[in-house]
């Protein structure tokens, strides 16, 4: 892959393990990523391998997880997502969205009893936040939950429904997000909802013309009885699911470097290979302006994320440093990836090659986790001091 400052060569011995497993996996285990892709269908029997494999959560500690280093995540997003999005997707969901709040915001028997099963892909778990009506705006939810007969010890029931939920229609556990709305202020409440309790249905959505090869559905919720036990303990208000938010930006940060990676390395080797006019197409100066660009921009990306790194991993990164991560380097992949396909000419669009699919799932990537301009807009409060989205 491409790594023109030779950043692996800063790598711990772990990183440059871990990294090593990631790319044996991929080449060993998964088979034809783009015909997944074309069929709109997720490799499911991957989800127990990438569990033995400990790509869920791997930078939690305890319950069985190994507690890798920021920089070793990171990697394995990016070693993931040049496969493919919903790939990177699948593990990202799983371990910064489900098991992240779990770990961090949990009881000690929410913990023993999901941690385990969701580490090894026993289970599955999806992140009920965006709702048919509300997407950026995800404080205006309308899910609602109320005490059921109306006394704390009782449990609550549940209303509303949810979105392009990753995971939903396979989803063993649903981390809901809701207003309780027999409290003052109608607090943001996080609820661990078994997907086959009654009034849970999860359909799927189809004919994505992103991100196919990962199952994506809904949340409905009719009259759900949850007991007071599932409600996650430790946390009120928005701090909850924007904090799993970050901890999967931190990810796609990552895995965008990725996928931008695996394009620019097709794009040398075709134009390398590929004859016209009597030689190779990377010898004429369009072609090589095109890779330089495209290796340039590529190594600014990567060289963010891993100073991303560094900061979280000494407690000091902050949300907005994550979406200036997420924002710059969704928006390079997305890009680099239009220049790849461009250079393969007519082949590009085949799904022989994989920039387009790669360009295709950028869209997603590009909206999903908070949209390209709603990250711009965080960084402008914080540079000015003045929200622009009031």
């Amino acid at each position: 892959m491409l790594d023109y400052f030779d950043m692996e060569s800063t790598l711990s011995e772990e990183e440059r393990m871990l990294v090593d497993s990631a790319r044996s996996f991929i080449d060993g285990e998964v088979e034809d990523i783009g015909q997944h892709w074309i069929d709109g269908t997720f490799p499911m029997e991957l989800i127990p391998k990438m569990g033995e494999m400990g790509f869920y959560a791997p930078n939690l500690e305890g319950y069985g997880l190994p507690g890798v280093s920021e920089t070793a995540y990171g990697l394995l997003m990016r070693e993931l997502e040049a496969c493919d999005s919903g790939l990177r997707s699948m593990a990202s969901v799983q371990g910064a969205l489900v098991m992240y709040p779990i770990h961090a915001f949990g009881s000690d028997a929410q913990k023993e009893e999901w941690l385990p099963k969701l580490g090894t892909g026993e289970a599955v778990g999806c992140f009920g936040l965006t709702e048919p009506e509300h997407g950026s705006n995800p404080s205006a939810m309308e899910t609602r939950a109320e005490r059921a007969g109306g006394h704390a010890g009782d449990g609550y029931v549940l209303n509303g429904s949810k979105t392009w939920i990753t995971n939903s229609p396979i989803a063993d556990v649903a981390v809901v997000w809701a207003k309780d709305h027999t409290e003052d202020g109608t607090p943001v409440r996080g609820f661990l909802v078994e997907t086959d309790r009654d009034g849970v249905t999860t359909n799927k959505i189809d004919e994505k013309l992103s991100l196919r090869a990962s199952i994506t559905g809904e949340i409905s919720l009719q009259d759900v009885y949850v007991p007071a036990e599932n409600v996650l303990p430790e946390v009120t208000g928005m701090k909850g699911p924007l904090s799993c938010l970050t901890q999967a930006r931190y990810g796609i940060a990552w895995g965008a470097v990725g996928a931008a990676q695996d394009c620019f390395e097709v794009a040398r080797e075709y134009a390398t290979d590929r004859e016209q006019f009597g030689k190779p197409i990377g010898g004429f100066q369009m072609q090589q302006q095109k890779l330089a660009e495209m290796a340039t921009q590529i190594t600014l990306a990567q060289l963010l994320a891993h100073r991303l790194a560094d900061l979280k991993e000494a407690g000091e990164m902050r949300p907005q440093h994550v979406s200036m991560a997420k924002r710059n380097n969704v928006r390079t992949a997305r890009d680099q990836s239009r220049i790849a396909r461009e250079m393969l000419g007519g082949n590009g669009i085949t799904a022989d090659y994989p920039p387009m699919r790669h360009m295709t799932n950028m869209e997603t990537v590009y909206t999903y986790e908070g949209t390209h301009d709603i990250h711009t807009l965080i960084l402008g409060e914080d540079l000015t001091g003045i929200p622009a989205y009031q």
